[in-house]
């Protein structure tokens, strides 16, 4: 099933408007500003500094979670239950900030408790098909 070339639009719009958007950083630059200046100007490499930040986080916070759901072991989890890869793929961009960094931080300490032996094959594939569930649900919320 495709969607129409308008709700591609519509995700595609949603998708840059997050990637590109400053107002957390933006929002902590002034307040960390504010509050150690006294002054109420905050400057603009003060601005430029913290968007590169933010956007450099939500790059890594991406990053980290596309690459443990594109693990062979994770796509087959996601195949064996139904979800599309290509679906959950798509839609982790489009995730808030807080969102995002949510579910990177239950990727990485997935995979470290895998890796140690704490997480059985079989928890490590629930943990994958609630992680890709989740991006679903959160996308159709947002659509």
């Amino acid at each position: 099933m495709t969607p129409a070339p308008s709700t591609r639009f519509a995700c595609l719009v949603t998708a840059l408007l997050f990637a590109f958007s400053p107002l957390p950083a933006l929002a902590q630059a002034q307040t960390s500003a504010l509050s150690s200046s006294g002054n109420h100007v905050v400057s603009s490499a003060a601005l430029r500094r913290a968007v590169v930040a933010s956007a450099e986080t939500r790059q890594a916070n991406i990053a980290k979670v596309q690459q443990f759901l594109s693990t062979s072991r994770a796509r087959l989890a996601m195949k064996r239950a139904g979800v599309d890869y290509r679906v959950v793929r798509r839609g982790i961009p489009l995730l808030s900030p807080s969102e995002l960094a949510d579910l990177a931080a239950r990727s990485d300490k997935a995979q470290r408790q895998f890796r140690a032996g704490a997480l059985t094959n079989q928890q490590l594939t629930y943990i994958i098909i609630a992680l890709a569930t989740a991006v679903i649900i959160i996308v159709i919320l947002k659509a």
